[in-house]
């Protein structure tokens, strides 16, 4: 084949969000002297789990809104002008009275991104590059061929196909531990159709994040109804005698609540540069320092924003910031504070102003992805236990409609939460269900539960765990990991943490979550040398250098970067 005209063959392997974004950056670049071939386990593109039937009833809602989604192919108040009048209909949407600011049913998101790849696709036709689309299909493993320069995806009962580069952009993945083998036991609440179970007891919820509120839509719904009163107020009413639900959280804590946001990307363009990134890294050898992220990319913006809010913290370091946030918080009855921070929320959608502390620090967060990789291993564990825990609270934006539900559930009797300890242990019972242990007051107390839902959430997935095992055994991906600062932390730490090595001349190293990925999200081998053929966005499997979920803002950033490189 002539190398002048043969077209660069790139490979997406996965059709969800992520995959959609990846394909929107290759449709629009400059160049456009490549083939596309996406490879999808569904049979549909676009949705991905959480806006499909495998993470979403038609109770479920998006915690974004159109205003805060970046544009892939149209808006979604563009899309409704011309989006089938069947899918208008069976999700009540009404064009002429669509209003960005609200958010949206899960599974209509889901309609919507399916219809921007189909768009995407119209358009990169008139571009002149062809697209080649497998549904329904398998990728079982990924073989990389460095001396011919090419990759191979291998398909379930089909022959190996050979790319020049492979995006790896598989989505949300909850693997089974005990699900299936322990009765009502569930690993995770997803698809949720399998927990619309009509009880008669307590059920056990772990966690207090989103994926729990998705699971309490879903129970409550099956065990009773909601109404709206004529007083405005909001009520549930049981009919499944006995049936409770008790949530479990580290801190006791609800999540914080949706409010309006002033950037509504989120400080895409934050404070901090890379190149002020890469200049203290340079004064800190080799390392990032945790405290210098969170001067300039938290506490700095409110010099501008919020001067009174700077004069309270300014003089706070990391930890004593988090403690005063979550010592306000921890003071407060957990449904006394959801309530009153509802109320706060809605004036601020009311009033279109912002929480700006609380913007701030999901702004910090997002921008934790791309500097995490540059942190002493001491600083990655600060940043998991003391930053992390408030971070995931605050963030978690829960629509007010959820809200409202939890604290009609609450109100009716039906809803409590209790707080566990980090030594909290979970036992699955052969019988089924599971026994919870946990401490009260210093005491060791154990309660039963006869169904048991983990909505902790998508877990930071292991190394051993990646899917594509060639690339594991060949040593063309590698465990993350980093490096302690101080040798003698490092040491202590070893030996009673089996995350912990020690390489040749006295250098310990932590394994983080996940593969090792450079700045361009390409993976990187075991002896530290980039791949540049195959890149990795799939977030369940580069948690250790990519902290925060972001949803579709990391679809937009990650496939940024990427593009940038190819």
């Amino acid at each position: 084949m002539d190398r002048k005209t043969a077209k660069k063959k790139i490979a997406i392997i996965g059709g969800g969000p992520s995959g959609l974004f990846m394909y929107k950056r290759l449709t629009e670049a400059d160049k456009v002297d490549y083939e596309i071939t996406i490879f999808e386990r569904k049979d549909y593109l676009g949705a991905g789990m959480p806006y499909s039937g495998e993470g979403a009833n038609v109770e479920h809602i998006t915690n974004v809104s159109d205003n805060e989604i970046p544009v892939i192919y149209n808006s979604i108040e563009d899309w409704v002008k011309i989006a089938p009048k069947a899918i208008l209909k069976k999700f009540d949407i009404n064009e002429a009275k669509f209003n960005e600011y609200k958010v949206l049913p899960r599974l209509f998101f889901g309609e919507y991104l399916s219809a921007q790849f189909n768009l995407l696709k119209k358009a990169a036709v008139k571009r002149g590059i062809k697209t080649r689309v497998y549904l329904n299909c398998v990728v079982e493993d990924v073989i990389d061929f460095p001396t011919e320069n090419k990759v191979a995806v291998c398909v379930k009962n089909k022959n190996k196909v050979y790319f020049d580069q492979v995006i790896i952009c598989i989505g949300h993945n909850w693997p089974k531990k005990y699900e299936g083998k322990i009765p009502n036991y569930f690993d995770s609440p997803y698809p949720p159709k399998k927990i619309a179970l009509k009880l008669d007891h307590t059920v056990c919820i772990m966690g207090s994040s989103l994926t729990a509120i998705d699971a309490l839509r879903t129970l409550a719904r099956k065990n009773g109804k909601f109404t709206d009163n004529e007083d405005g107020t909001y009520s549930y009413h049981l009919e499944s005698k006995g049936f409770k639900i008790v949530m479990h959280s580290r801190s006791g804590l609800l999540p914080a609540i949706r409010f309006h946001l002033e950037d509504s990307h989120l400080g895409k363009d934050g404070t901090l540069t890379k190149a002020e990134i890469h200049k203290s890294i340079a004064a800190h050898g080799g390392f990032l320092p945790l405290d210098f992220v969170f001067e300039k990319n938290f506490k700095e913006m409110f010099i501008k924003k919020d001067l009174a809010f700077y004069k309270k913290i300014k003089n706070m370091d990391l930890e004593s910031f988090v403690e005063a946030m979550m010592g306000y918080r921890e003071k407060m009855e957990p449904f006394d504070l959801f309530k009153k921070e509802y109320e706060e929320a809605e004036k601020s959608i009311e009033k279109r102003k912002s929480i700006y502390w609380k913007e701030a620090l999901a702004i910090l967060s997002f921008a934790m992805n791309y500097p995490a990789k540059y942190l002493s291993a001491e600083d990655m564990e600060r940043l998991q236990k003391v930053l992390m825990p408030l971070i995931s609270i605050v963030i978690a934006f829960v629509p007010q409609s959820s809200c409202r539900e939890l604290l009609a559930l609450h109100e009716a009797g039906v809803l409590s939460i209790v707080a566990v300890g980090d030594d909290a242990e979970v036992e699955a019972l052969k019988t089924g269900g599971a026994d919870y242990h946990y401490k009260v007051d210093g005491k060791k107390v154990t309660v039963h539960f006869d169904t048991f839902i983990d909505c902790i959430g998508q877990p930071h997935l292991s190394f051993s765990d990646f899917p594509f095992k060639s690339l594991i055994n060949n040593g063309t991906v590698s465990a993350a990991r980093l490096q302690f600062k101080s040798a003698a932390k490092g040491k202590a730490e070893m030996k009673h943490n089996d995350l912990v090595i020690k390489e040749e001349g006295d250098t310990y190293f932590l394994t983080v979550p996940g593969i090792t990925i450079n700045d361009h999200f390409q993976v990187v081998d075991k002896n530290g040398e980039t791949n540049k053929r195959i890149y990795i966005m799939a977030v369940p499997y580069i948690g250790g250098y990519n902290p925060d979920y972001s949803g579709i803002d990391f679809c937009e950033a990650a496939s940024e970067a990427i593009i940038n490189q190819i």
